[in-house]
């Protein structure tokens, strides 16, 4: 294989790259081989551990020196070569693929292990090392047909992995409804790349250089097809279906995966699209703004209604998908409008948005894990008083909800101030009604912000204080420390963008200025010293409160006394707060009546009324009033068409004859055209 460096340099970061994603395939094939759990868990963590510390070096380098890596080699296949691309917008998303597949490769070992009693976990390793892989090939892959490739394996792959416990007909439905979402957007992707290469006369991504000449309306085109079916992936709203049941059908490390980084494959894509297209006109940015500022919305209203507390994380990964297209769309109007510093820093709050979300949405789905793992419920309603419990886990989740609430000391506020910011610039620039629109998503981000800050404290209130609902919560015990390890390292990564935001913006910054056409841009003039100085004042006070208050504890004599319980003589679970009581005032004052849940029962009647039921369930209004029905009529009209399925080896040659006939008749006919 043939190895160059566009911009000088030597080929072995390039050469470390490939074999990396070779230790993976090797680890996925022996893992499978070797049939048996324990030494399957061993081989394919190792493999993932090995792979993903030559990514994540080969990654820093290329964002560090701004130089891109390229390898090519011929194959037999029609359209191009095997050709990959390491240029910093690749590396960007490399980085956190294979920090956080290393993470939950650590942390699957012990939450599949009394699984792994029962049935064998190698088909769980052959197909989690293919996904990592498929990932790294995704954002990396310079040919169309290797990038359709590589996305179909990281779908098929997932899809499987949704499914993994399939015994449950919930999860067969959720990975069912996966398969169909991305297979939509896949015929999508298809449609963008044949286009594209008609127009340019080649399927690899050096030949789409005419692609930035094209006229307004043939990209916008491409722009479409690229924003639907890339962000069916990335759970873009109104096509983010998938994504609120395939997250709490998988298992943990697995949800941690796709949420944190699968997910940004969709990103990815579209952002490498944008960078082969002309010059984005404000229309596209405004695009991503409705649907990035409705998603957001959308997904932590939903969010702070749900139960299952893996399906209130996926709610929330809907609502930070929003949050990134709409600093994305923020950037595009700023740079349609002559105002590069502006879309500079809206480009570098939602790139530093992707990172933060891959390290706080990891740590709170593992964090889930390891409460589900204890528990053996996803209902946030039978848990409580498990931060006693699970001390180190109990506080690495309010580690990662106070970085997802945007709150110091972590990594959540420094990007979404950073996005306030380039929204206050860009509206205060621009005159006339293009200003108001920007000025009002400001205040648009700030209810997001509340709810999430509500969504969150609901979710560790209930989970972790009080006293248990249920017996198996009072017998939960604190994860194993491989587990533990693994969250730990993650909250860490959020503790150090939220002290040293300096540090994540300079590996990043030459991204944005590729995404801006600014190669030679200026680093971000904004005072990020000051999150540092105060986050860690600020850590330092709750450090030294937290101590003081642990001292006081063992000082304190033990009490007896009961404390009042409002003349009832023992407490019960009963008397507790619900997730849906704790969410009652905001859904009643915040939310439109399309977005509550709907209640039944509740009604009391008589002086003497008999006993009663009261039951709330949150409905996705999207789903399950506009797609489900279209769905359910979709396959009642294609069950007609049943009767082409004869059973017979002669009607499927016969059926085959007659497409090879009509595909031959076509290309001389379009040939003579020519």
């Amino acid at each position: 294989m043939q190895d160059y460096l566009p911009a000088g340099g030597g080929s072995a970061p390039m050469n470390s790259f490939i074999l990396a994603l070779t230790i993976l395939a090797a680890g996925s094939l022996l893992a499978l081989l070797l049939r048996r759990s324990a030494p399957a868990t061993l081989v394919a963590t190792l493999s993932v551990v090995a792979a993903a510390g030559l990514a994540i070096r080969v990654a820093l380098q290329v964002l560090l020196s701004g130089e891109s890596l390229a390898a090519s080699s011929p194959w037999s296949l029609p359209g191009g070569e095997f050709r990959l691309l390491l240029d910093p917008l690749a590396a960007f998303f490399v980085l956190p693929i294979a920090v956080l597949a290393l993470l939950c490769a650590l942390y699957a070992g012990p939450y599949l292990r009394h699984d792994g009693l029962s049935r064998s976990l190698a088909p769980h390793w052959f197909l989690f090392n293919l996904m990592v892989a498929a990932m790294l090939l995704v954002v990396t892959a310079a040919n169309a047909i290797l990038f359709l490739v590589a996305w179909e394996i990281m779908t098929v792959t997932s899809f499987f992995l949704v499914a993994w416990d399939h015994r449950q007909a919930r999860v067969r439905e959720a990975a069912w409804l996966y398969l169909l979402a991305a297979h939509s957007g896949m015929m999508l992707l298809l449609a963008l790349f044949v286009l594209a290469g008609q127009y340019c006369g080649g399927l690899n991504f050096s030949d789409f250089g005419p692609l930035g000449q094209l006229p307004l309306g043939s990209a916008s085109l491409l722009f479409g097809l690229a924003l639907f079916g890339f962000g069916i992936k990335a759970g873009l709203f109104p096509v983010h279906i998938w994504l609120p049941n395939a997250h709490p059908a998988a298992p943990s490390h697995v949800s941690a995966l796709m949420s944190g980084v699968l997910i940004k494959t969709g990103i990815y894509g579209i952002l490498r699209i944008l960078s082969l297209l002309p010059p984005a006109p404000a229309w596209w940015g405004w695009v991503l703004i409705a649907l990035g500022g409705g998603g957001a919305f959308y997904g932590i209203a939903l969010a702070l209604l749900q139960r299952d507390i893996k399906r209130c994380l996926a709610y929330s990964t809907v609502e930070n998908i929003g949050i990134i297209l709409l600093a994305l769309g923020g950037g595009i109007v700023a740079g349609a409008a002559g105002l590069p510093a502006v879309a500079l820093l809206a480009y570098s709050g939602a790139l530093l948005h992707i990172w933060n979300h891959a390290l706080f949405k990891g740590l709170l789905f593992l964090a889930a894990g390891a409460l589900l793992h204890a528990t053996g419920s996803r209902d946030m309603n039978r848990m409580g008083g498990l931060l006693r419990r699970m001390p180190l886990t109990g506080l690495l989740l309010i580690g990662g909800s106070l970085a997802i609430s945007a709150l110091p000391p972590f990594n959540g506020l420094v990007s979404e101030w950073l996005i306030y910011l380039g929204l206050w610039q860009a509206g205060a620039a621009l005159d006339g009604f293009a200003a108001l629109p920007l000025l009002l998503l400001i205040g648009l981000l700030g209810v997001i912000g509340a709810l999430a800050l509500v969504t969150f404290v609901r979710l560790v209130g209930i989970c972790l204080l009080g006293e248990a609902r249920d017996p198996c919560a009072a017998q939960a015990r604190e994860a194993e420390p491989l587990m533990l390890l693994a969250m730990g390292l993650l909250c860490a990564g959020c503790l150090w963008i939220g002290l040293l935001p300096q540090t994540a913006l300079s590996l990043l910054s030459k991204v944005p200025a590729q995404l801006a056409r600014q190669p030679d841009s200026a680093p971000l003039a904004v005072p990020l010293s000051l999150f540092g100085s105060c986050g860690g004042v600020l850590l330092l006070a709750l450090l030294l409160v937290f101590f003081l208050l642990h001292g006081l504890r063992r000082l304190r004599p033990p009490h007896s006394e009961p404390t009042w319980n409002c003349a009832f003589r023992f407490p019960t679970p009963r008397m507790s707060y619900t997730g849906e009581a704790f969410s009652e005032l905001a859904f009643r004052r915040l939310l439109p009546r399309l977005l509550r849940p709907e209640l039944q029962g509740g009604v009391v009647k008589g002086r003497f009324p008999p006993a009663g039921r009261f039951c709330q369930r949150a409905l996705d209004p999207v789903l399950d009033r506009h797609w489900r029905p279209l769905f359910v009529w979709l396959a009642d009209r294609c069950q007609k068409l049943r009767w082409l399925q004869q059973g017979q080896l002669s009607i499927y040659l016969l059926y085959m004859f007659v497409a090879s006939a009509l595909l031959l008749s076509w290309s001389l006919w379009t040939a003579r055209g020519g």
